[in-house]
C-alpha cells in the first residue's frame, strides 16, 4: 500500500475518530478521551510507518505494535479496520458478547493485534521483548509501543526502559501520549511524571518531543527514530485528550464514559464537518 502523507492522514484520522466515537456510543461503554488523543499517532503508524500486511496479519517479518494503554481500543480498532485488517462492520460489535471486539485488545481473535494488553505498564515490557527477539533472530522488523503519560507512574515501565537501553534496542520506538489527564484528573496532581524528557534521557534513551497532532512532526520523528542507532527512542507527543470533539477536549471526565444520544449527535456533527472540510481541501 502506498504511504499516506499529511493531508490524507488528517482525513483518515478524522474518519477514524468518527468510527471510534460511534463504537463507544453503540456499546454505551468505552474510553473515548485517550483514544481521540492518540488517533493521529496511530494513523501515522498504520498508514505511513508500519511494515504490515492486512492480508497476512501474522507475517513473521512484520513490524510489531503494542498498545500499552490497552483501554484505547476504540482508536486501535478503528485504524485497523480502515487499514483493511477486518470489515468496518465489526466495529458495531465493540464490547459486545456477540463478537471479539473486546474493550482491551485480544491478539487471539482480532487480526492486526500483536499483543493482548490492558494492565497498565506491561505493554512496554512486551515491546522490549519483541525488539530483543528481532535482534537475536537478525530480523529487520521494528517494534513500536504507545503508552499514556499517566501509565508512566507504573514502575514496570522504567524497568523495561532500563532493559531496552542496556540491550541498545534501536529497533524499538515508544510513543508517549502526553495529554496531561487520566481517569482521576490531571496527571500532574495524581502522580507527577514530568519532566519526561529528562527521565528518558537519564535512562539512556534517544528522546524527541513533538506536537502529537501535527503529522509533519510525527512523520519527522519516526524518520529520526528509524535512523538513530545504539539507543531506543521515546517520542513524547503533546496531545489533547478528546481531540476533535469540542466538549470532550481536555476533560478528564471523558476518560472512560460513553456519550448519550444528544452528545453523540453533537460529536458526530462536529467530526462529519471536519471530514467534509478535509475532503474539500
Amino acid at each position: 500500500m502506498a504511504k499516506l502523507y499529511c493531508k490524507d492522514l488528517q482525513l483518515m484520522a478524522a474518519r477514524a475518530r468518527l468510527l471510534a466515537v460511534e463504537a463507544v456510543y453503540t456499546a454505551a461503554s468505552g474510553h473515548p478521551g485517550g483514544s481521540l488523543s492518540a488517533m493521529d499517532i496511530l494513523t501515522a503508524l498504520y498508514f505511513n510507518e508500519l511494515n504490515v500486511d492486512p492480508e497476512n496479519p501474522r507475517w513473521a517479518d512484520r513490524d510489531r505494535f503494542v498498545l500499552s494503554k490497552g483501554h484505547c481500543t476504540p482508536a486501535l480498532y478503528s485504524v485497523l479496520a480502515l487499514r483493511g485488517f477486518f470489515p468496518l462492520e465489526n466495529l458495531k460489535l465493540f464490547r459486545s458478547i456477540k463478537g471479539h471486539m473486546s474493550g482491551h485488545p485480544d491478539m487471539r481473535h482480532v487480526p492486526g493485534v500483536d499483543m493482548s494488553t490492558g494492565s497498565l505498564g506491561q505493554g512496554l515490557s512486551t515491546a522490549v521483548g519483541m525488539a530483543m527477539a528481532a535482534k537475536l533472530q537478525n530480523r529487520s522488523n521494528r517494534c513500536y509501543a504507545l503508552c499514556g503519560d499517566g501509565e508512566l507512574a507504573e514502575g514496570q515501565i522504567w524497568e523495561a526502559a532500563m532493559a531496552a537501553a542496556k540491550w541498545k534496542l534501536d529497533n524499538l520506538c515508544v510513543f508517549v501520549d502526553v495529554n496531561g489527564l487520566q481517569i482521576d484528573g490531571r496527571t500532574a496532581d495524581v502522580m507527577p511524571t514530568e519532566p519526561l524528557d529528562k527521565k528518558f534521557e537519564a535512562f539512556n534513551w534517544n528522546v524527541i518531543k513533538i506536537d502529537g497532532h501535527n503529522f509533519e512532526q510525527i512523520l519527522s520523528a519516526l524518520d529520526s527514530a528509524r535512523s538513530f542507532k545504539g539507543k531506543p527512542t521515546a517520542i513524547l507527543a503533546s496531545t489533547v485528550k478528546g481531540k476533535g470533539v469540542s466538549f470532550m477536549e481536555n476533560q478528564a471526565g471523558w476518560h472512560g464514559k460513553a456519550p448519550n444520544e444528544e452528545q453523540f449527535a453533537q460529536a458526530k456533527a462536529e467530526l462529519e464537518k471536519t471530514i467534509k472540510e478535509l475532503e474539500g481541501n
